[in-house]
């Protein structure tokens, strides 16, 4: 907040205290004097300033005469000096009060200012929405999410970073998004975690492969053939290893990859058998075929992640919501 040159021996400064509703006088001593608690204070000084009478003052701001005289007599007692000069019919501003009325007014707009701006982030009129979310997610879920969203309120904008698990916690830890959609791996109390969908695991393999027709395949079964794998910093491949290692299962790695579009795209080319979520290939399939991987069923849980101690924006609210619509279709991760 910008400060006030000097005005007579008072030097003025003020700061924001729960959207700005407390202001501060500094005098050139360093002691501070609690000025005003709300802006009713402002508004009543400078409407009698302008009218010079309190009646028409009060009438303006639709408050009784009486309730008005002590506002002006509060922020009197604070500031330890007289503001008006009272006569039957007018009052005229004092010396002192002469000073505050042009830094006052600043005040006033730049306060005023800011409540209209909170107004309309509560409103949903403005505002950005920041998401971390896994590729698969990002590439899948969130397009229709996000359409749906910009469309009912056009001034809020939404930004989408794609990364892997490690960086989404880190985002969302450090408060670089407002929050995460992906899968964690570790507990982490610092996080709160959501449930909103589970995305079971498939093996994806070109039409000619010897499990193409299978409808489900068993991680036994599939560790009898070169894999492909994504990078070891994902929560896929974490989450698949752990699997193997649960059943002392071995793993033949043939490629991996850190974009499962290209895991995919080495599979259709008949170069190993891509072990991916199911949302790693939206729509129809196509020439290459997705097989459920069962026995031990495999799966992750998509979640919403936040930190535990920060509450959502009016705007990440409203877009969680439409995230769930979208992807009410899928599997709860209850």
């Amino acid at each position: 907040m910008p400060e006030f040159a000097p005005v007579g021996s008072i030097q003025l400064k003020y700061r924001e205290v729960d959207f700005c509703r407390k202001i501060e006088l500094t005098a050139h001593n360093d002691r501070k004097i609690q000025m005003i608690s709300d802006l009713r204070h402002i508004r009543a000084f400078l409407t009698a300033a302008r009218l010079g009478n309190f009646t028409r003052a009060a009438a303006e701001l639709h408050v009784s005469q009486s309730a008005f005289s002590v506002q002006i007599k509060q922020l009197e007692d604070s500031l330890g000096v007289m503001l008006f000069d009272r006569s039957k019919r007018r009052v005229a501003l004092t010396s002192a009060a002469r000073d505050l009325v042009v830094p006052l007014e600043r005040i006033l707009i730049d306060l005023e200012a800011v409540a209209v701006h909170t107004q309309e982030l509560a409103g949903l009129r403005r505002g950005i929405v920041s998401i971390a979310a896994l590729p698969s997610v990002a590439a899948e879920v969130l397009p229709q999410a996000i359409k749906i969203f910009t469309e009912t309120f056009p001034g809020i904008a939404v930004r989408v970073q794609d990364v892997v698990s490690e960086k989404l916690i880190e985002a969302v830890k450090q408060e670089q998004v407002d929050f995460g959609i992906g899968s964690k791996v570790r507990v982490d109390r610092e996080l709160k975690m959501t449930p909103l969908f589970v995305d079971r695991f498939c093996a994806f393999v070109i039409a000619t492969h010897p499990i193409a027709k299978r409808k489900s395949v068993t991680l036994e079964e599939l560790s009898a053939f070169p894999l492909i794998l994504t990078g070891k910093d994902s929560s896929v491949r974490e989450l698949l290893e752990r699997a193997f290692r649960r059943e002392k299962l071995p793993i033949t790695i043939a490629y991996e990859k850190n974009h499962m579009s290209t895991a995919i795209g080495l599979a259709r080319a008949g170069l190993g058998v891509a072990a991916l979520p199911e949302c790693a290939l939206g729509g129809e399939p196509g020439e290459i075929r997705r097989i459920a991987i069962s026995k031990p069923l495999t799966n992750r849980k998509i979640e919403i992640i936040q930190r535990r101690d920060r509450t959502f924006s009016p705007a990440a609210l409203k877009m969680v919501e439409v995230v769930r619509q979208c992807t009410g279709g899928k599997r709860s991760a209850s």
